[in-house]
């Protein structure tokens, strides 16, 4: 049965790279947005933000590419969700649940797809980044980066799932998850120092678990932050254990 289980878990990880690697349009469309902000907010806003703290070194676009990184894998993880609804209407959902494997396999082949893509995606933003000015330390500032992409990537996914779980319709997701992840993509930081921001709307920011993924990219990255390293990675871990443990539960209670 355990065998099933993880043959279930590969077999959903692989529809989810096909499904990526040929839709080649949805690919370009998704790097369009966070390069049209990388391009023209990186130089059209370079020295409009006081950067306070910085390295000397650094400017806006070294600033801005661990947040324009946090929001790929914003938006790619949670519209992996998306893939959850379309099953529902066109019968694919049914078919695997009725299977005689786990349904939390079936979850963790969601997730597992969907980070491996939202992560492919990063990593595309990282290598554009590179031609615009941007430098990247060393090996481990790298792979600390790698690790809150994935970090960001798994808690958003997980909430991606649980909200098409509860959804039958393809377009009022759309609406109402781009309604949630753009003020959580502007209240992060990614785009300008949070301490520039009036007292009681910094507050809020801290409620936001993107900006302590965010923070602890420009760690990686810059050197730089708001918060400790172990601030930053308990924050994000805990968002992700939560999510994912509520797009497990509400996957598993779906109606077929």
């Amino acid at each position: 049965m355990e065998s099933k289980n993880l043959q279930t878990i590969y077999v959903m990880w692989l529809r989810e790279m096909k499904r990526f690697l040929r839709a080649k349009s949805r690919v370009i469309g998704t790097l369009m947005l966070p390069f049209f902000f990388l391009f023209s907010m990186g130089f059209g806003f370079r020295g409009s933000f006081n950067l306070q703290g910085m390295p000397q070194s650094a400017n806006y676009i070294d600033f801005l590419v661990p947040g324009i990184l946090g929001m790929t894998m914003l938006f790619t993880a949670t519209f992996a969700g998306l893939s959850v609804l379309w099953d529902k209407e066109f019968g694919f959902l049914k078919e695997i649940m009725v299977a005689p494997v786990r349904r939390l396999s079936i979850v963790f082949g969601r997730i597992a797809g969907g980070i491996t893509t939202s992560f492919i995606q990063g990593i595309l933003i990282l290598i554009i980044s590179l031609f615009l000015g941007f430098k990247i330390p060393d090996a481990l500032s790298l792979f600390l980066a790698f690790v809150f992409m994935l970090l960001i990537g798994f808690g958003f996914i997980g909430f991606g799932i649980a909200m098409a779980s509860k959804m039958e319709d393809v377009h009022g997701f759309s609406l109402i998850t781009q309604f949630i992840i753009f003020p959580t993509f502007l209240l992060s930081g990614a785009l300008f120092p949070i301490n520039n921001l009036p007292d009681w709307l910094r507050k809020i920011t801290y409620f936001n678990p993107l900006t302590y993924g965010i923070d602890g990219l420009r760690l990686s990255l810059l050197g730089f932050s708001q918060f400790s390293l172990f601030t930053d990675l308990a924050i994000i871990c805990f968002f992700d254990v939560i999510m994912i443990s509520l797009a497990s539960w509400f996957f598993s209670q779906t109606e077929i």
